[in-house]
């Protein structure tokens, strides 16, 4: 007779998880019908899970190590080709070191994250401190301290809702950081009050580490309404085709970095169409835009062009850009490839922008018009 365990228990919920996953959310109920869409979904269920085992399985707020998120193999959630980011688990009964270097980035900031203890998505950005508030040296080396008694400067309290440490190193270079393996961040996280080592792993601590990546991938499929419902609740999301609506903050939603100002909405063009979009980059610490499929992966960062930052983008006589979303090379500047997908979605980002950000406008043109 088989064994049963908490573990194997775990894995038969993970399973049936999976199942469910591919016959709802790779369906009908999401409204994907095509093959095209459902491997788009299975694809993306793939990277999920990667990301689940890869940053929730292993996960101990009394012994954290912070991973890298997202790559570009591995990708969710909105990732971006001129961010990297890390994360790893906290708890408010720790007092935690943060030891990190700039790394070349234009922006770096370390958030806290509400709701993640059990592997889900973030429901809370809890605190935040980047650049601009914390010390660095002439090497570029920062440190930053995490719960215990306050602290003056370089450090950020922790409570019981506190689960996660996320960083984010954001660059504007003409090529793309998250491709570039030279440009990834090193990190030591340190807990300065434990006061034994991490009990090995046994059936019930393998078993929370299954569940973990199970709820990770819940969380972000079957655990998220259509974009149609989410786009109603966030004021920088749209639905409408390739009109954009007015960048805001996005406050204090999960995963969501609070002194930046998002917009995004979808793009869909024809196989004879091309997306001419213009506006004026703002006066910030860093702004790009970058293509995302409906399941939010970026596209093709590390063969393609398929977005823009401010160093990356050639300018018009008067300051202001003109990029051209198009399926393929229009023979202008800014050229952003769709990879020939009819649909994507386009998500502006702005960091720490300064006084009012011109909201970029969007006109659908014949591809054979461009030159006109």
């Amino acid at each position: 007779m088989t064994n049963v365990t908490e573990s194997r228990k775990a894995l038969g919920e993970l399973i049936e998880l999976l199942q469910e996953v591919d016959q709802r959310w790779a369906g009908p109920e999401w409204n994907l019908h095509s093959t095209e869409d459902v491997a788009g979904a299975h694809r993306a269920l793939m990277h999920l899970l990667d990301g689940g085992i890869g940053t929730m399985f292993e996960s101990d707020p009394a012994a954290p190590v912070m991973r890298r998120i997202v790559t570009p193999t591995r990708k969710f959630t909105g990732d971006n080709s001129d961010a990297i980011y890390f994360d790893a688990p906290v708890a408010e009964q720790y007092e935690y070191h943060l030891r990190g270097n700039m790394h070349g980035a234009v922006y770096v900031s370390v958030t806290l994250e509400e709701g993640t203890a059990k592997g889900g998505l973030g429901t809370k950005t809890a605190g935040i401190i980047n650049d601009t508030e914390f010390e660095i040296d002439a090497e570029g080396n920062f440190e930053i301290w995490l719960g215990g008694a306050a602290r003056d400067k370089n450090w950020l309290a922790l409570t019981a809702e506190t689960s996660r440490i996320t960083t984010r190193h954001y660059f504007e270079e003409v090529g793309s950081a998250s491709a570039n393996p030279a440009r990834e961040p090193v990190f030591e996280l340190t807990v300065l009050n434990r006061t034994a080592a991490p009990a090995i792993p046994d059936e019930h601590s393998v078993a929370a580490g299954i569940r973990r990546v199970g709820e990770f991938v819940r969380s972000r499929t079957i655990g998220m309404p259509p974009m149609a419902e989410t786009a109603a609740k966030v004021p920088f999301l749209s639905i409408e085709p390739n009109q954009f609506p007015a960048p805001v903050p996005p406050g204090d939603m999960g995963l969501a970095a609070i002194d930046a100002a998002y917009s995004m909405a979808p793009y869909y063009l024809g196989p004879d169409e091309a997306l001419v979009i213009t506006g004026r980059w703002p006066s910030c610490r860093m702004a790009n835009v970058c293509l995302w499929t409906r399941f939010q992966q970026t596209y093709d960062y590390s063969n393609r062009q398929v977005s823009l930052n401010r160093a990356q983008t050639k300018p018009q006589s008067d300051g202001s850009f003109r990029m051209v979303l198009a399926h393929q090379d229009p023979g202008c500047d800014n050229w952003i490839d769709t990879e020939g997908r009819a649909l994507g979605l386009v998500f502006w980002r702005f960091f720490l922008p300064d006084g009012a950000i011109e909201t970029p406008q969007a006109e659908v043109v014949k591809f054979d018009q461009l030159g006109a």
